[in-house]
């Protein structure tokens, strides 16, 4: 597939990718299969820039309310505020570009976990 996400496929992409952030065992599996046919690196944006900023927060908790699974209305509705607000604000915008920068750092295993599981299901088909 192109570079080009349909919001149906972006849609996709954000769902599969707050299942890193459940406070249980995740399926890294699971999300590469479900992202697999995406333009990897607009999958690892999607991941820190809309998805981690809405969802990181249940992994800092001490007793995080969503363990298994954000619901898809919610999510998808909570990525467009975020979204939103960042456009409309210079100030929010430089911050959130800070917190991307830290959720990247922070996060970086989610990713490199992923790709890992990308790496496994092609070794297994070679």
């Amino acid at each position: 597939m192109g570079s080009i996400l349909t919001p149906e496929d972006k849609a996709k992409i954000q769902i599969a990718l707050a299942e890193a952030f459940v406070d249980n065992e995740v399926d890294y599996a699971y999300i590469a299969e479900r992202i697999k046919s995406y333009d990897l690196k607009i999958v690892e944006d999607i991941l820190y820039s809309e998805v981690a900023p809405v969802c990181f927060g249940n992994l800092e908790t001490p007793a995080p309310p969503i363990w298994t699974g954000f619901k898809d209305e919610w999510l998808l509705d909570e990525i467009e505020k975020e979204l939103q607000a960042r456009q409309k604000n210079r100030i929010r915008r430089v911050f959130d570009n800070l917190k991307v920068l830290w959720l990247r750092y922070s996060y970086k295993y989610i990713w490199k976990e992923i790709l890992k599981s990308l790496d496994e299901k092609i070794a297994k088909k070679s």
